[in-house]
């Protein structure tokens, strides 16, 4: 590695450890999304044409085209969506990232994170609920849109005034801690959702009681924050979303600035590349199934999510989450054989976020390509499988295929 890159590398890891994200509020898509359309879909992974995406991920583009009220059919969505009436759009270009299909439409909220060391912000939509029927997940209904609805009108609404009312909530302590309680900022986040609702609640009983607040919101958002697990990602991917986008556009970086997927193909952006994909087909994914279900059934729609093992969490701090196990299958050697692999492909430590097994080690931050192709190690992430009949089918960990990353190596050097 030249003099020079190891400088630009050094410059990228340092904005990503110097990172102060704090989740300052939430606003409509059409209000916060740089570019963002009314009649225009967003999803996750690298682009593609709508006639490209698959199944699952088409019919979570289609259900998000009907959530709107952009089609009163199916079969009008579709000939708008081929016609272009209707935009296909991905997350990243829009300064945003979501979960698995990752839709986005414009009147949906979305938490706002902004990094106070560099002034990057990053959005991502809501966590939907419980079930494992859900729009991300490819699946649209009634209860689906039910849910969405609930969002829309209860959960977001009594969420942003709280947060305008307390100035917003520092996410890094909460990040900090919960990595010492268990969680991984992505397939476990069992504590960082109670750490937030702590610091929300206070705020929200005080607004119920001037009459900001009805009982009933309340009382409805915080049994959505006692019974969803996962609320606590979607601020944590935006956070990962802001500071992703700080430590990109540095010149001769081989560090990574973002990994992402679609239906089709993994792809990764390098800090020093530009705004270029460098994409290859998805690798398997080695899971755990829920009764009923197996690999036969999988189906990729795509994930930002993987962001946050981008900047260093999920996969690069599973050994921080025993617990996954349960979940997603594998064992506590193979977790720490994992995690332990992802600190010869990165370029430093964070100071804040520790891993407590390692003796409070900082979790691996700054996946360098360079090192990625010289160790034959990619990066592994936790995530959630979905089912080709839609809906959540398992959990698993999935590594990331090694030609995208030698793909950036060729580039670097061309």
């Amino acid at each position: 590695m030249s003099g020079a890159t190891s400088t630009a590398n050094e410059r990228v890891v340092e904005r990503i450890r110097t990172a102060d994200p704090v989740l300052v509020g939430v606003e409509r898509a059409i209000d916060t999304l740089p570019g963002m359309t009314t009649e225009t879909v967003l999803t996750s992974g690298p682009p593609l044409e709508f006639d490209e995406y698959d199944s699952g991920q088409a019919g979570a583009i289609v259900g998000g085209a009907l959530y709107e009220g952009l089609a009163d059919s199916r079969a009008e969505a579709i000939e708008k969506l081929k016609a272009g009436d209707i935009a296909v759009r991905t997350c990243h270009e829009h300064g945003c990232v979501g979960s698995i299909a990752g839709i986005t439409t414009a009147s949906m909220p979305v938490f706002v994170v902004e990094d106070a060391a560099s002034g990057e912000v990053g959005r991502c939509h809501f966590y939907e609920g419980g079930s494992r029927h859900r729009l991300n997940y490819g699946s649209y209904n009634e209860a689906v849109h039910e849910q969405l609805t609930f969002i829309d009108e209860v959960m977001a609404p009594v969420i942003g005034a709280t947060l305008d009312h307390v100035g917003g909530i520092e996410l890094r302590p909460i990040v900090q801690e919960a990595l010492t309680m268990g969680d991984d900022m992505h397939s476990r986040n069992h504590a960082a959702t109670p750490l937030l609702a702590q610091e929300l609640i206070p705020a929200m009983l005080n607004l119920e009681r001037s009459g900001t607040l009805t009982p009933t919101q309340v009382d409805q958002t915080l049994e959505h924050l006692r019974n969803c697990h996962y609320v606590f990602l979607r601020p944590a991917m935006a956070a990962s979303k802001a500071t992703a986008d700080s430590a990109h556009g540095i010149d001769g970086s081989s560090i990574v600035s973002a990994m992402t997927f679609n239906c089709q193909e993994f792809a990764i952006r390098v800090s020093g590349l530009g705004d270029r994909w460098f994409r290859a087909p998805m690798a398997p994914i080695e899971g755990k199934y829920f009764d009923g279900f197996s690999e036969d059934d999988l189906e990729y729609m795509g994930g930002d999510s993987v962001i946050n093992a981008t900047m260093g969490l999920g996969g690069l701090a599973q050994a921080a989450a025993f617990s996954l196990i349960e979940y997603q299958g594998g064992s506590p050697d193979q977790i720490v054989e994992r995690n332990e692999a992802m600190y010869r492909i990165t370029h430093g430590e964070h100071p804040y976020y520790e891993i407590p097994y390692f003796q409070f080690r900082g979790v691996p931050v700054g996946i360098d390509v360079r090192r990625v192709v010289d160790e034959g190690v990619t990066p592994v992430m936790n995530m959630g499988i979905p089912g080709s009949q839609g809906g959540q089918i398992g959990a698993g960990c999935l590594e990331a295929p090694m030609a995208c990353f030698e793909a950036a190596v060729d580039a670097l050097d061309g």
